[in-house]
């Protein structure tokens, strides 16, 4: 009868471990996600590599995000760019964000956009983060695009300013005939991204569902999406705008992210 018990405690406590550890690694391992983007809009034989980090949350994975680091560098970008919610309004460790953030600006050119969490804190602090960023040589997008190499524009949209009008007014300025990539931070505006002509956009916001059924797409939960959304990460297209969602690589008020570990995203912009 003792022998039964202890091998019911042996094996509950195995259980408990083995999820642990599995928790441990699903939020931990890091990922890197490539996609190809092929175009006409560039010259014959050109390629420009992009590497985007979304949804950093203040998140801190072993020795000060060394893994991080080396993996972005390895993959020798052109630009880095990180698509909102560097850090959290919850938690707000600024410092965390702006230590990374120094060895980034090593590996390339870094440009930043406004996430929800960033436009949920103090105006006064905002300001404050932001202006540490340039500092450290950071192109921060507040609703305007800068021109890049091989007739590129990079545009950066405000969190609160997704889906007012603002967009359309940049791309009135824009030529048709360029490139133009959009970092936008939440997804679900597809079709208003679409309605301005942009080729490509950026985005994060769903932290991957948070909670992802196995060998699918199929997430939890988003976001101002709710249950099984239907942006989650990965490559969306509707009309003439390809979108690709990263997973992201922190956590927010949901701690645990399950089958889906953080994620780099990235995009390897090829001529046709």
């Amino acid at each position: 009868m003792k022998n039964k018990k202890l091998k019911k405690i042996i094996i509950i406590l195995v259980i408990i471990l083995t999820f642990i550890c599995f928790c441990y690694y699903e939020n931990n391992h890091i990922k890197l996600t490539k996609y190809e983007y092929k175009t006409s809009k560039l010259h014959k034989g050109n390629k420009y590599k992009i590497i985007q980090l979304s949804d950093f949350h203040n998140k801190k994975i072993r020795n000060n995000n060394e893994k991080l680091i080396r993996l972005i560098k390895d993959e020798k970008p052109d630009i880095i760019v990180i698509t909102g919610d560097y850090i959290d309004s919850n938690h707000t460790r600024t410092d965390i964000s702006l230590n990374l953030t120094k060895q980034l600006t090593k590996i390339a050119p870094v440009y930043f956009i406004t996430g929800n969490h960033e436009c949920s804190i103090d105006i006064e602090k905002l300001f404050e983060f932001e202006n540490q960023l340039k500092k450290l040589g950071v192109n921060v997008l507040y609703n305007e695009s800068v021109r890049l190499d091989n007739g590129i524009n990079l545009i950066g949209l405000d969190d609160l300013c997704l889906n007012d009008g603002t967009l359309s007014k940049i791309m009135d300025d824009l030529s048709k005939n360029d490139l133009n990539i959009l970092l936008a931070h939440e997804p679900q505006y597809i079709s208003d991204y679409a309605k301005t002509g942009v080729d490509v956009v950026l985005s994060g916001h769903t932290h991957g569902g948070q909670i992802r059924i196995p060998f699918t797409r199929i997430g939890i939960v988003a976001p101002n999406q709710g249950m099984f959304p239907k942006y989650t990460a990965g490559e969306y297209v509707e009309d003439d705008t390809t979108m690709f969602i990263s997973s992201g690589i922190g956590n927010s008020i949901l701690p645990l992210r399950i089958f889906n570990c953080p994620e780099i995203v990235e995009l390897q912009i090829v001529s046709e």
